[in-house]
């Protein structure tokens, strides 16, 4: 049996199957991993596969990055008031574009949108959440423990991200510098809190269960 594009750890089946039903007579647009995502005006775009980067340019030209869309996620023109405001693939990713029309249009569509965008709401709750932590090593921790929840692929070592951040995203996220995201990353692969396979790849090895 082909396993579901839409199936993700965490969804509810009922988002799965009605995005199932809406994407089987739909195209979906491929679009290689470090893209640009076209943002249209009323159409809202849904990962079907991969992952998707959302960020904005500050006054002085730094990029800031907002949240993560990954599978059954939603993003869009629609969905935010951030100027600058810029979507790109991390992975190889198949996207789905829904006009707002279409949305409203069914109740079931409708229903599955909103609990997606709950969960994106989520997320940027605890993204904020994190930033009023003194201590760098306890946001880039957070920050790392939220992306292996959400995202993670259990392995023999723990959680594997397949997703690849910088230093500089990451601490542009959490209010800091790449130099000290560097250094907190180090402390925490010395204290084997996380580990580096032989992809590149970050596992986090101790974790609270997940959600």
């Amino acid at each position: 049996m082909v396993s579901s594009p839409f199936r993700h750890a965490g969804r509810s089946d009922a988002i799965r199957e009605v995005l199932e039903t809406s994407y089987r007579n739909r195209n979906l647009l491929h679009i290689t991993a470090g893209s640009a995502v076209p943002l249209l005006k009323n159409c809202i775009w849904l990962v079907v596969r991969g992952m998707v980067k959302l960020e904005a340019v500050t006054i002085h030209g730094d990029p800031l990055l907002l949240g993560l869309a990954g599978p059954n996620e939603p993003f869009g023109e629609p969905l935010t008031n951030v100027l600058a405001y810029e979507a790109f693939t991390l992975t190889d990713s198949d996207l789905l574009c829904l006009t707002c029309a279409e949305i409203e249009q069914s109740p079931h569509l409708a229903m599955a949108m909103m609990q997606a965008v709950v969960s994106r709401y989520r997320q940027a709750e605890t993204m904020l959440s994190l930033l009023g932590l003194r201590r760098v090593e306890e946001r880039v921790r957070g920050f790392l423990e939220l992306l292996a929840q959400e995202y993670g692929q259990p392995c023999d070592q723990g959680l594997r991200l397949n997703l690849r951040l910088t230093h500089q995203e990451l601490a542009s996220a959490l209010c800091t510098t790449r130099v000290t995201v560097t250094r907190v990353i180090g402390l925490l692969r010395d204290e084997g809190w996380l580990q580096i396979d032989g992809q590149r790849h970050l596992v986090i090895s101790h974790l609270p269960k997940r959600r």
